[in-house]
């Protein structure tokens, strides 16, 4: 699991989202599966449904089309089973992450939508902004962000805007 995608796992589960991680899917008849779903979250009491894709490739557009199209179809045909007992929407809100992109020109991508990492980050500061460490520290398990926490609360004293 790279940097990205544990920060995805730790940000929806610190907001209340069951996960699942790195999950195999579509077993194929003579070994293997067709994909791997990085992350997978839902929320019981919001009802949200997320399948998030994060990637710090640099690949063209219609190379991250074809890649980010076959794990988001898989992701739609395979998600309603990776929560059994559970009442889940039908439809994930499906997210591609990107690390080297923009999305000024190009909002979707494979029927997914496109996500920065800025725009990531500045979700989760949103989250993490006044919240004090010595009052409500993020749990040590979210080591990521928890270290996100501490930036947040010591860049002001450390002169950061």
């Amino acid at each position: 699991m790279n940097h990205l995608e544990q920060l995805a796992a730790e940000f929806y589960e610190f907001q209340g989202y069951f996960v699942r991680r790195n999950v195999q899917v579509g077993r194929r008849p003579r070994g293997g599966y067709e994909c791997e779903l990085d992350v997978v979250a839902f929320n019981p009491e919001s009802r949200h449904l997320v399948h998030v894709e994060p990637s710090m490739d640099a690949h063209t557009w219609s190379v991250r089309e074809e890649r980010f199209g076959k794990k988001f179809s898989a992701g739609r045909r395979f998600i309603p089973g990776l929560f059994k007992g559970m009442d889940i929407p039908t439809e994930p809100e499906q997210i591609a992450l990107l690390g080297f992109a923009s999305n000024a020109n190009r909002k979707t991508l494979a029927g997914g939508r496109i996500m920065t990492t800025a725009e990531f980050f500045a979700l989760i500061v949103q989250s993490l902004e006044g919240r004090s460490i010595a009052r409500a520290a993020v749990p040590e398990q979210f080591a990521l962000l928890r270290t996100i926490q501490f930036a947040c609360e010591h860049r002001h004293a450390a002169g950061w805007n």
